[in-house]
């Protein structure tokens, strides 16, 4: 009994055409495991090869996002930077303006208040050396200080005083000034308009416009 099938493969070989299946459970090109019931049905379902292309897809988005990033921005996308950049700029500007404002305020203030301070610290000497000048005072008045060392001395303290804006009050025949003067005694005077000096008791002191003491005054107001 003839065999077909052997005399089939006989015929092929006989006429010198080698026969390759590929038996491959991947597939070279995509990558995609291959399944015997889609190749058997081809039409019916998802092809062949489909994990293999989303796969490959997804490589494919992968790519084009990298490729966006390198992409220039837009211009309106530059401008609105820009603009944003000027803006923050000009925050920063005005706020260093406001503290170099705050620290030449704080620089002068600094500045007033050591002066103040100075200020001070000179009147507090000057009004602790009133009782000596008193004393010089009262013993230029009795003739003790008229001539040898300690007038020398008395003259030379008097003289450095001077140097820290250091002025007696003792003026008389001046228009009474309840500012600098201090009145003890207030007595008729002739030929006078206003209340006037007539007599000093006790000498008074200021400093610049500052007055350490009033002098103590006899006035004599019109009649």
């Amino acid at each position: 009994m003839p065999h077909h099938g052997n005399e089939s493969e006989h015929s092929d070989s006989e006429q010198g055409k080698p026969v390759i299946r590929d038996n491959r459970k991947v597939d070279p090109e995509t990558g995609a495991a291959r399944h015997p019931h889609q190749e058997a049905a081809p039409d019916a379902g998802t092809p062949a090869g489909a994990e293999g292309a989303a796969g490959a897809e997804g490589d494919a988005l992968s790519q084009a996002e990298e490729i966006l990033n390198g992409v220039e921005v837009p211009a309106e996308e530059s401008v609105a930077s820009g603009a944003s950049a000027q803006a923050e700029a000009a925050e920063l500007r005005n706020d260093l303006l406001r503290l170099q404002a705050e620290y030449v305020n704080y620089r002068k203030r600094v500045e007033r208040d050591r002066a103040v301070a100075g200020e001070m610290a000179v009147i507090g000497v000057l009004n602790s050396l009133l009782p000596v000048l008193d004393d010089i005072d009262a013993a230029r008045q009795h003739g003790d200080l008229e001539d040898g060392p300690f007038a020398a001395i008395a003259a030379k303290l008097e003289n450095s005083l001077k140097t820290y804006g250091l002025e007696r009050i003792d003026a008389t025949g001046v228009e009474f000034d309840p500012t600098i003067h201090e009145a003890l005694i207030q007595q008729p005077g002739q030929d006078i308009e206003v209340d006037t000096v007539s007599q000093v008791l006790r000498s008074g002191y200021r400093s610049k416009e500052r007055v350490l003491r009033a002098a103590q005054v006899i006035v004599s107001v019109p009649a």
